[in-house]
């Protein structure tokens, strides 16, 4: 039956090599959660299905690792274990490790200087460059974008 200890230990996000591997793995998950699985007549899958609202017939097949379609049902299970929703979607295979990364930080184009800018666009005068260039650190460092010290 359900133990009424909250786990807080935060699961890592790891690629589950398959189906199988994934049902395992939320095996160990719900035991460490109290239920027991132990036997088909234990009473945990049945005690983790009313607990989770995931249909009996639906955990059975999650544990055995026949993986469901509907993302829904995995977003329920994460909520219902305790384990953050991307890390079900990798766990499950839905997501790979690098893929979860790239969501969770997104590349974004490295900074460039107000010099390098300058030199993009191709201001060479020096009288210019350095308006530019001025205008580029003050409008940078301004917490509405510059918008207030130009209408002062």
């Amino acid at each position: 039956m359900k133990n009424s200890k909250r786990d807080t230990t935060p699961a890592r996000p790891h690629a589950s090599a398959s189906p199988a591997e994934f049902g395992r793995w939320l095996a160990e998950r719900l035991e460490s959660l109290g239920y027991d699985l132990s036997g088909p007549r234990s009473g945990g899958r049945t005690a983790f299905a009313a607990d989770s609202g995931i249909s009996p017939s639906t955990v059975t097949r999650l544990l055995r690792g026949e993986m469901p379609t509907d993302t829904r049902i995995l977003r329920t299970l994460a909520e219902a274990i305790r384990v953050d929703y991307p890390v079900v979607l990798v766990r499950a295979g839905v997501l790979t490790p690098d893929e979860l990364a790239a969501v969770q930080q997104p590349s974004t184009s490295p900074r460039i200087t107000p010099e390098q800018a300058a030199d993009q666009l191709g201001i060479t005068d020096p009288a210019e460059r350095k308006v530019f260039v001025n205008m580029a650190k003050t409008l940078r460092r301004t917490p509405d974008g510059g918008e207030q010290q130009l209408a002062e």
